[in-house]
């Protein structure tokens, strides 16, 4: 392939860069500050964070469609971070642990399973001065 050749792809890689300093900045910005707010506590009890209990349905309607749209985006941003740079695994943690599926739970703990991911998160959570997680083996 020549360079002319080549020149045809410019858009897709100047799109591909945005994309990729999107998700990095979305990598370092938002995700530390998402592994903070969780409680300690968060991957052992139930894992259900209800905020919404005492609002109006349709107000909790919205908050939860909302939230599955920022979980699916977070789920694609962190898909995309396995290829570009980010933190990718964490960021699929993240998203999936706010999307609403079957079998949502059973997909966490098969993640979240991973010493690598232990590390990664409690590392995270050293850094924005919060207790580390509490795993299912140190109860």
């Amino acid at each position: 392939m020549t360079l002319p050749d080549l020149q045809q792809y410019t858009p897709l890689l100047k799109w591909l860069g945005i994309i990729s300093f999107v998700t990095f900045m979305t990598s370092i910005l938002l995700i530390p500050w998402l592994i903070r707010l969780l409680p300690p506590d968060y991957f052992i009890r139930g894992r259900k964070l209800s905020v919404t209990a005492h609002l109006p349905p349709t107000v909790s309607l919205i908050l939860a469609l909302l939230r599955n749209i920022f979980g699916v985006l977070l789920l694609l941003a962190g898909f995309a971070m396995l290829f570009l740079p980010g933190q990718g695994i964490l960021t699929m943690l993240l998203g999936i642990s706010l999307l609403n599926f079957p079998g949502k739970h059973a997909l966490i703990e098969k993640l979240i399973q991973r010493p690598s991911v232990h590390q990664g998160l409690n590392w995270i959570r050293a850094k924005t001065r919060r207790p580390p997680f509490i795993w299912e083996k140190e109860v």
